[in-house]
């Protein structure tokens, strides 16, 4: 038999829970007792027995209770018990202080005492109940609720409770007879209906399932819970045109019914009709009635199928569609937003992103989605602006202090830098890419205010975070060879850069250098040519270099050719004017 955790699954809404009697009834007692203490010694006291001591103890061990003082109050009950054993009030009383401590197996057997001696007390039996429950013990459950149904026997409750019982144990028509006779006392209803849907399923009765919610769509044909429920019991029995036909009717009978479309999509999807499927989805994200949370959800459920195409396409008219429906919605212009960074359109996605920050501002990821488009977008004064204000909200975000501090480098506002960079790398316990970018950026903003030991150490601090980073490699290897220092590394760091991220036509350049300062001028050659061939544009520091190669190579005529053009290009060089003129390469 399966755990009772089936038990309290089907049991549902439908059942008050025993545990939840039993606080009902704990409540009720302490609330009797404060009005008047309960009269043990009168309860079933046997001849000899000293009732006035009992009741005193009695008394005495209420008072503790109240005060907390559990255990003083269960020596005291137990006093009780050796003087008088049968005494059912005081048996309950310390069951229920057993059952606080978690000895279920000593409250079992007070309780069962407590029952033999005063049978007809429902509180006895529903806090017995709740011991069977918690132990899992079904067949003795189905007895103390069969003496509850003799006790109280217009208590629905009591009815769901033992049918749920026989569920469990898989006792299908006593479950079924019980539904009935509470049919007789409350009247059709949903749970009802319900439940003995479930029943026929597990019999594999899947005609009389279906009969019993005919039944109440006939009485209620507007109900399209109804509906829905027989749909779902012949879609799970693999009767999928019979599911359809029903959720036809349903359409009929509320076009408006986010819930039908949903389910007719489902449908559709099953039976591989995938426009179909998606035009139900699209009339359904357009109910306005309809929960936002699922909507999110099926949206969200696209994102495994990115890269394709169309599940992002899918996704993005879906996501348009719910953000039409909830205007004023947060979460809907965020995940419009998102759907369109996905679809590549970031000038929309930060449109869509603005929007939610303005309906919420409390959103730092969406803040932070928005200033990433716009640092990718080069929008320098928008991150400031932005990225100052998400931090107004979220100052210990060290993602955005980067952010922030990197637009204020591009600024060549190298101070304001170091605040923001340097708050960056304090923040930041854990994420190593972002420890790594931060120093690296403070390694730009050291060397930019000539503060060169702070420079090379927050270089070197960035490569402990991430040794692949490839711009604190080629920075760091490029100042190095400016310096003429440390060749032999600012060369390894080089080639690396460009083992990580070849064609690059910046990092090809460096290395190039690099190999030029060490005098070896044909690799020098080699890399310098990959750097013209691979940058799109006409560089004239690049091709200022390759003249200076090419004439410490003995190509006199091709070094000046170049110097004259890098002059066209709007070199600046200090000595590319005495390069051109006396023909020779000049430090």
């Amino acid at each position: 038999m399966k755990s009772i955790e089936l038990y309290t699954e089907i049991k549902g809404r439908v059942s008050t829970s025993f545990l939840s009697l039993a606080s009902c009834m704990l409540l009720f007692t302490s609330a009797y007792a404060q009005q008047r203490p309960p009269r043990a010694a009168q309860a079933t006291a046997k001849p000899g027995v000293d009732t006035e001591m009992v009741e005193n103890l009695f008394y005495s061990a209420m008072v503790e209770k109240t005060r907390d003082n559990s255990k003083e109050a269960a020596d005291l009950y137990t006093r009780i018990l050796q003087i008088d054993p049968s005494n059912d009030a005081t048996l309950y009383e310390l069951a229920k202080i057993k059952k606080v401590q978690n000895n279920y197996p000593e409250a079992q057997t007070l309780l069962e005492k407590a029952v033999a001696v005063k049978p007809d007390n429902e509180w006895y039996w529903v806090a017995l109940a709740d011991i069977y429950e918690k132990n899992n013990d079904v067949a003795k459950l189905e007895n103390v609720l069969n003496e509850l149904i003799k006790i109280n026997p217009d208590k629905p409750d009591y009815y769901l409770d033992i049918a749920n019982a026989y569920f469990a144990e898989k006792k299908y028509d006593e479950a079924l007879k019980v539904y009935d006779s509470l049919e007789k006392i409350t009247g059709p209803s949903d749970e009802i209906t319900v439940n003995r849907q479930k029943i026929y399923l597990k019999q594999g009765k899947v005609d009389q399932a279906a009969a019993g919610l005919e039944q109440r769509i006939a009485a209620e044909p507007n109900q399209i819970r109804y509906y829905l429920l027989l749909a779902e019991i012949y879609n799970s029995s693999g009767q999928n045109d019979n599911a359809l036909k029903v959720l036809e009717r349903a359409k009929k009978a509320d076009p408006n019914n986010g819930m039908v479309h949903l389910a007719l999509a489902d449908i559709y999807r099953d039976k591989k009709n995938t426009d179909a499927s998606f035009n139900e989805l699209e009339l359904a994200f357009a109910v306005p009635d309809l929960d936002i949370n699922q909507k999110l959800r099926i949206v969200t459920g696209y994102f495994p199928k990115f890269p394709d195409p169309n599940a992002k396409a899918s996704a993005l008219e879906l996501s348009k569609i719910i953000v039409t429906t909830h205007t004023t919605d947060a979460r809907a212009n965020a995940l419009y937003g998102d759907m369109l960074f996905q679809n590549g359109k970031f000038k929309e996605a930060r449109d869509a992103y603005q929007k939610s920050i303005t309906i919420d501002n409390q959103q730092y990821e969406v803040r932070e989605q928005l200033v990433r488009i716009e640092l990718g977008n080069n929008e320098i004064d928008n991150v400031i602006k932005d990225g100052e204000d998400a931090l107004s909200y979220f100052p210990n975000q060290a993602a955005m202090n980067y952010f922030v501090g990197v637009a204020w480098v591009q600024k060549k506002q190298y101070n304001k830098a170091l605040s923001y960079l340097k708050n960056a790398t304090s923040l930041e316990l854990q994420d190593k890419e972002i420890l790594s970018l931060s120093y690296s950026a403070l390694g730009d903003c050291y060397h930019e205010l000539k503060n060169i030991p702070s420079s090379d150490a927050a270089y070197e601090k960035s490569l402990t975070y991430n040794p692949d980073n490839v711009f604190t490699l080629n920075n760091y290897a490029y100042y190095l060879s400016v310096r003429n220092e440390q060749l032999d590394k600012a060369a390894a760091y080089a080639k690396h850069a460009n083992d990580l991220q070849p064609k690059n036509a910046s990092f090809e350049d460096t290395y190039a250098w690099i190999l030029f300062k060490q005098k070896k001028y044909a690799e020098a050659k080699v890399w310098i040519e990959k750097a013209l061939a691979d940058n799109k544009d006409k560089s004239a520091v690049q091709t200022e270099h390759y003249g200076d190669i090419l004439f410490n190579l003995g190509n006199a005529d091709g070094a000046v050719s170049n110097w004259k053009k890098a002059k066209d290009y709007g070199s600046t060089s200090p000595n590319l004017d005495r390069k051109i003129n006396e023909k020779k390469y000049i430090e």
